[in-house]
């Protein structure tokens, strides 16, 4: 079992979303958070003020997929997520060693 996390552009969550739907993937978690990377923040205009915005509004998108079913997942996230410009994102995927259901108990790949 596989923890993808993505921080993608807020308007590509629903695109996101449908795209893992699509490949059967039953639920995910979202998260609004800050960061920036290669973009390095920007300028803005407030009331005639000049002020650097240094951290950027992302999308944290959490799922847990099977082993098996990881190349799918991150391809679709790709495909949905990409504009083909700097600030797309990345995706980092990390081993889950336990996965338990509360409501259920199951445990493993069953929990998902």
């Amino acid at each position: 079992m596989k923890l993808i996390t993505a921080i993608i552009r807020p308007f590509k969550l629903d695109e996101v979303r449908e795209a893992l739907s699509e490949m059967g993937v039953s639920g995910i978690t979202v998260t609004e958070v800050k960061g920036f990377g290669r973009q390095k923040g920007h300028t803005e205009l407030y009331r005639g003020a000049e002020y650097v915005v240094d951290f950027l509004p992302k999308i944290k998108v959490e799922v847990a997929v099977a082993s098996d079913r990881l190349d799918a997942a991150i391809e679709a996230i790709q495909q949905s997520a990409g504009t083909g410009k700097i600030g797309d994102g990345k995706i980092f995927v990390t081993a889950l060693e336990q996965v338990i259901r509360i409501r259920t108990g199951e445990v493993g790949a069953d929990a998902l």
